[in-house]
């Protein structure tokens, strides 16, 4: 059957070393170095998440890059969205992503989404503590679109009705969005490229700037979990986190109970795209305050993503759905085959999207 909706999966290039990395977290640090040292922190916790059919791969190998891809495009994803760090011209975990533009391989769709947050020791708990911060100008912003449209040139760059689709992780950290859109889609129009679809994400329900179409761009992106959202909508979720914080050092909620608050959201009156994970667990990175959707399963997260795509009624050019993610192992959402789930989760989302 076909598909109902093109699925994005973000993506995250954590898994090889960088310099930056050995420096400000030790000599041979990625993303697996937190994923393998995971403990089962209470009867029935699922950690460690270790992974199945690509093992603990290194992403600076291109066969590693194809088989995501093959797998990926197997179970009915469209594309990947790649987290993209740009540090006033300085980018950081690049060559994942260098490579796939240089090699022209694999030959999978794929967008960018600018993670412009300060990068900081939030990953165990030190949000205070900046590695390194953004710095923002009208210099920058055109500095950065003229590194952008070499993406965006590309055939297999993911379009709208023929504009390159970006995301921007935190919008109301830009100090004047309006002007940062107006820069980067003139810059476009001269190189040759067109128009761009400029999309938020809502990463903060908190966020004033949350309805990022009153600042220059077109579209929002739903980010899950959304903690703030559960919170307006789930009065229990005081009562009970506040217990179980103080019992195990986390905040533990019923990935089932999850899903039914996040559909008792109000809609919203500008253009957004859905978003769905299909399980969250970030003791791997964070020591306390931890958020973990316990019981989450195959099978609710099918039914899950079943209603986000059927949710809007769009051609499917249009019909964006979202999975956080493809391969964040240390926050336990993945898509990516894993010891305890093998392709259960693949395989509901094959069946999410060619189901009616």
């Amino acid at each position: 059957m076909d598909p109902k909706a093109r699925l994005i999966a973000f993506y995250l290039p954590q898994y090889h070393p960088i310099p930056e990395n050995d420096e400000w977290w030790g000599k041979g640090f990625t993303e697996w170095t937190n994923v393998a040292k995971a403990k089962p922190l209470f009867p029935g916790h699922n950690q460690p998440h270790l992974p199945a059919d690509l093992g603990f791969y290194d992403l600076r190998l291109a066969e590693v890059r194809q088989a995501q891809a093959e797998l990926a495009q197997a179970y009915g994803i469209h594309g990947f969205c790649y987290y993209h760090y740009w540090f006033n011209g300085r980018r950081l975990l690049e060559r994942p992503f260098n490579e796939v533009l240089s090699s022209g391989k694999p030959d999978f769709p794929f967008c960018l989404c600018w993670a412009n947050e300060n990068w900081t020791r939030r990953w165990d708990g030190k949000e205070k503590q900046v590695l390194m911060a953004q710095n923002y100008s009208d210099a920058d912003d055109l500095a950065h679109i003229q590194w952008l449209v070499k993406a965006f040139q590309d055939e297999r760059y993911i379009r709208i009705n023929g504009k390159a689709l970006f995301l921007v992780y935190r919008v109301s950290q830009l100090p004047n969005p309006q002007r940062t859109s107006e820069i980067w889609r003139e810059y476009a129009q001269q190189a040759g490229v067109g128009d761009l679809w400029l999309c938020a994400v809502e990463s903060n329900f908190s966020d004033p700037q949350r309805d990022a179409t009153k600042f220059g761009f077109d579209m929002t992106v739903e980010f899950q979990p959304n903690y703030v959202g559960l919170a307006q909508v789930d009065r229990l979720w005081h009562r009970l986190t506040s217990y179980l914080y103080t019992t195990h050092g986390h905040f533990i909620y019923d990935y089932r109970a999850f899903i039914q608050a996040m559909n008792r959201l109000p809609e919203v009156t500008y253009g957004r795209y859905p978003c769905v994970t299909p399980a969250w667990d970030n003791t791997a990175r964070r020591k306390t305050a931890a958020f973990i959707l316990k019981g989450a399963n195959p099978q609710d997260y099918g039914a899950w993503l079943r209603q986000a795509i059927h949710r809007y009624p769009r051609p499917l050019e249009e019909n964006l759905v979202f999975i956080n993610a493809w391969n964040e192992w240390a926050e336990g959402n993945h898509l990516e085959p894993c010891q305890r789930w093998g392709h259960a989760y693949l395989e509901a989302t094959r069946q999410a999207n060619t189901s009616t």
